[in-house]
């Protein structure tokens, strides 16, 4: 009988770009083992891939390994997201195809013009490709402050959106004309709730400086920003007599709306949520839909408080 159960239950199949060693992927999985409501599958990279955006393997074979995370059935896979999206989808790894596809969770929010680079929103859109529900799911991460265990809150705040489109999917009423991208405000402790967002246009102005090796120049976040911990080396010397150059990305500055997109609400504090279509604006009525069904969410957390 418990087999029997463990089987009605809906599946959701976890992915993301930081890699499957991810602190935010394996709080989210995690929380969806605990919640006891799913058949928790986990298909992702083997390592991280930040900003990849849609990129796929295409002349190398995508080589898989059997991962050991409890409660959960997981697969390393050494591609891109979009790559772990797809061969999840498959069949060829899991015996049936997921229910639900959530990338995630990210470190380091995923708004306006980021989410063309994201590889986290990629593991989300490769699902929606293939008509397979799905949510991507990013977290403001701010260096200094927050913690790894921010993201088990994270993921128990989105858990009552989870659960709702897993009703929905049930019901043959979830739309399938577009996914959701969702960010989750730095304080997620003292959130101020969900709020429906339209993609807005903020993005980090990047640059180039010249470096002598490889390994300066420091790690590059999902946020598009620069980790502080790496060395800050000298300017190389111009010289004719180099036989190549070598430039590694840095921070400019930054271009930021002052309005009802995605990345102000975000900081205000609201969990964010917004409906992507492929390459164009999503279906005005998939967001009506999304605007009343998110005020009955929030309705239903009130009422069970």
């Amino acid at each position: 009988m418990e087999n029997e159960s463990e089987y009605k239950k809906p599946s959701v199949m976890v992915t993301n770009d930081d890699g499957i060693d991810a602190p935010g992927l394996r709080s989210l999985v995690q929380v969806l083992v605990s919640s006891n409501l799913f058949n928790v599958l986990v298909c992702a990279p083997d390592s991280e891939k930040s900003a990849v955006s849609h990129s796929i393997s295409w002349q190398r074979p995508l080589s898989v390994k059997k991962v050991d995370i409890s409660g959960a059935t997981a697969f390393a896979v050494s591609g891109t997201p979009a790559d772990s999206t797809s061969i999840g989808l498959s069949k060829v790894l899991f015996p049936s195809v997921p229910d639900l596809v959530i990338s995630g969770i990210n470190m380091g929010s995923n708004c306006g013009y980021h989410i063309v680079y994201s590889g986290t929103v990629a593991g989300a859109r490769e699902a929606f490709f293939s008509g397979v529900p799905s949510v991507s799911v990013s977290y403001e991460w701010v260096r200094g402050k927050s913690k790894v265990d921010d993201f088990v809150l994270a993921a128990e705040a989105c858990m009552p959106i989870i659960t709702a489109i897993s009703a929905e999917i049930k019901n043959n009423t979830y739309p399938q004309n577009c996914f959701l991208n969702i960010d989750v405000p730095a304080d997620v402790a003292n959130r101020k709730g969900y709020r429906l967002t339209k993609q807005g246009k903020s993005i980090f102005r990047m640059g180039w400086r010249q470096v002598v090796s490889e390994a300066q120049g420091g790690k590059m976040l999902s946020t598009m920003t620069m980790d502080s911990s790496a060395s800050k080396e000298a300017y190389v010397e111009e010289s004719t007599q180099q036989e190549h150059l070598l430039f590694k990305r840095e921070v400019k500055g930054a271009q930021a709306e002052d309005g009802d997109d995605d990345y102000s609400f975000l900081r205000q504090g609201y969990i964010t949520v917004t409906p992507l279509g492929a390459l164009s604006p999503p279906p005005m009525d998939d967001v009506e839909f999304f605007k009343g069904w998110l005020s009955g969410v929030h309705e239903s957390i009130s009422s069970s408080a």
